[in-house]
């Protein structure tokens, strides 16, 4: 029971209850330590004794997590406390798209194109991460009052197994928009979400589902065989691009939807454009179920003459029959004699299969052949957490089945429990490492540690990990792998001597923005570094801006020879010809 002002992992404050669900409970909650807002769904009823489920369904909301879009709601947080089950989600303050379908019925055109344009962009961002969402439909996409829409419960609709359809309180809502595949108990891909998408179209066209029944078996088999009812029929003025776009998503056959949602999207895009709405109606390319039976209307005649060809052929055909009717009753009755003596004389004795479960492969083949039964040359293996490995786990056909002496039997070894023994990884590449694991189904996780001497380290090389070595993971456990923190450092370029060229292409490497200004210095070097903008050891961010300040030598003035004053220039002075001693 969760009441107001429960903590949940002694984080989330629980205000009040918002939603509930045949799967979980939402609540609306204060994350104290990040002082917002939060949407906090807690499992309910045999889901959280199911620990397979809970595994999956962990490990799905945690993949659910890595995506980033406008209309997807935002995971959190994923965990257990005190044996709940919980996933922290944005919280939206808003109402269900299928609120909206009940209060307004069909909506416009320009709405359902707006909001299928929001729904296939946040689909084919999921669909890129290789994520399905396999629970389209309007009771999990929120809508905000300024008309933005989110996609919520990722993670529980991937966690969701195959025999959903027995979970009537869960799953009546779903199987209005359960692809034909699913239905059929075939697995999920991307144009599962997209059958969804086109169901969830169709209902805001015309304001209700296509397909309806009393329960969920019911309507999966219509889902399965009959065709989605014509929205032109219903309402003309939607022209048949709009039509062929549900035609597209709603195929039988998965061969004639969109191969991806992006193509949903673009035809979305176009459908209102003038030139696109009257385009002619899809013809599916590959073959669809037979959804109706051909009938034949016989020819009626009413002549005399053809009255009398009637009954001479009657007659014979009369004739005929009683013949037929005569060989038919004698081989039947040599058929039933056939059955009730021949078996006792061509009779073989039956023998029960007997059970041979932790027994050695020799052992059972042993007790087997003594029966009178042969044994498979092949021996099968699988993985068993109770049996000892090495140990027959069953037979098939399986102990205390009847049959007869001389049948085959295939024996089933124990490869033993399921998953992987973890080695000393310490050393390893983390992503050789991450992707070994997560081939056998365990979740990686990765952290940064602080080290001594960074030099001694590749930032991609494990130097620790958690659980131990020797530890026995099985499907859905998480290994915690730790790489070195290696933080890259500014040189003192002018101490290390550093030289333009070697400047600019530290900048290309760690991708900064590289500012140079030369300037006169006597006292330096050509080519030295008088200062950086970035102080030396100080981390380095890529798309950050370094400038530095290289020394150029002064540019010497030339000197100029001296311009003579004509005044100067010495010239024949008049007086000097009336000088004493000079010639008259």
């Amino acid at each position: 029971m969760i009441i107001k002002g429960q903590k949940i992992n002694d984080r989330y404050q629980i205000i009040r209850l918002i939603g509930e669900g045949g799967m979980a409970n939402v609540y609306l909650a204060q994350d104290i330590i990040l002082d917002r807002k939060v949407a906090v769904k807690i499992l309910r009823g045999d889901l959280a004794d199911d620990e397979k489920f809970v595994r999956r369904f962990q490990r799905e909301a945690i993949s659910a997590s890595s995506l980033n879009h406008p209309n997807i709601v935002e995971m959190y947080d994923v965990g257990e406390d005190d044996g709940k089950y919980f996933i922290v989600m944005e919280y939206i303050d808003g109402r269900t798209l299928k609120s909206l379908i009940k209060r307004r019925g069909a909506l416009t055109l320009e709405e359902v194109v707006d909001i299928m344009l929001q729904l296939t962009s946040g689909i084919a961002h999921a669909h890129n991460g290789y994520i399905i969402h396999r629970d389209i439909k309007p009771q999990n996409i929120l809508i905000l009052d300024d008309g933005r829409l989110k996609i919520t419960d990722f993670g529980i609709a991937m966690a969701l197994n195959s025999n959903e359809l027995t979970q009537t309180n869960s799953v009546m809502g779903s199987v209005h928009y359960l692809p034909p595949e699913q239905a059929n108990g075939n697995g999920a891909t991307i144009k599962s979400d997209i059958y969804s998408l086109g169901i969830l179209m169709y209902e805001l066209l015309i304001g209700k589902i296509p397909f309806r029944g009393e329960n969920a078996v019911e309507i999966a088999i219509k889902q399965m065989k009959e065709q989605i009812p014509s929205v032109r029929k219903q309402n003309p003025n939607i022209p048949q691009s709009l039509e062929n776009i549900i035609l597209k998503s709603c195929a039988k056959n998965p061969k004639n939807r969109y191969d991806n949602v992006t193509e949903m999207y673009i035809d979305l895009e176009n459908a209102l454009n003038e030139e696109y709405k009257d385009v002619k109606r899809v013809v599916y390319k590959y073959p669809e179920q037979d959804l109706e039976e051909t009938k034949v209307i016989p020819v009626i005649k009413d002549t005399k003459e053809e009255k009398t060809e009637s009954i001479d052929n009657e007659k014979k055909v009369n004739k005929i029959l009683m013949i037929l009717s005569a060989t038919a009753i004698g081989l039947i009755t040599l058929l039933v004699l056939m059955i009730i003596f021949l078996p006792k004389l061509t009779a073989v004795p039956e023998v029960k299969v007997p059970n041979v479960a932790n027994l050695t492969p020799e052992e059972a083949t042993k007790t087997l052949k003594e029966l009178g039964l042969k044994v498979n040359d092949e021996i099968r293996e699988e993985n068993n957490s109770e049996i000892k490995e090495g140990k027959v786990v069953k037979t098939s056909p399986h102990y205390n089945s009847i049959v007869k002496k001389g049948n085959t039997i295939t024996i089933y070894v124990s490869l033993g429990e399921a998953g992987v023994t973890l080695e000393n990884y310490v050393g390893k590449n983390y992503y050789e490492i991450k992707a070994l694991l997560e081939t056998k189904g365990i979740y990686v996780l990765t952290e940064k540690k602080t080290v001594d001497d960074v030099t001694k380290y590749d930032e991609n090389i494990i130097i620790e990990q958690k659980p131990k070595i020797g530890s026995k993971l099985v499907e859905g456990d998480t290994v915690t792998l730790y790489l070195p923190d290696i933080i890259t450092q500014y040189p003192d370029f002018a101490s290390e001597k550093w030289s333009e060229t070697d400047i600019r292409a530290f900048a290309d490497e760690y991708g900064l923005r590289l500012t140079i200004e030369y300037k006169e210095k006597s006292d330096y070097e050509e080519g030295a570094i008088i200062s950086q903008s970035r102080p030396p050891k100080s981390q380095i961010m890529r798309g950050a801006t370094l400038k530095v300040v290289i020394a150029t030598k002064p540019v010497e003035e030339p000197v100029e020879d001296p311009v003579e004053d004509p005044a100067n220039d010495p010239v024949d002075d008049p007086l000097d010809e009336i000088l004493p001693g000079s010639e008259s």
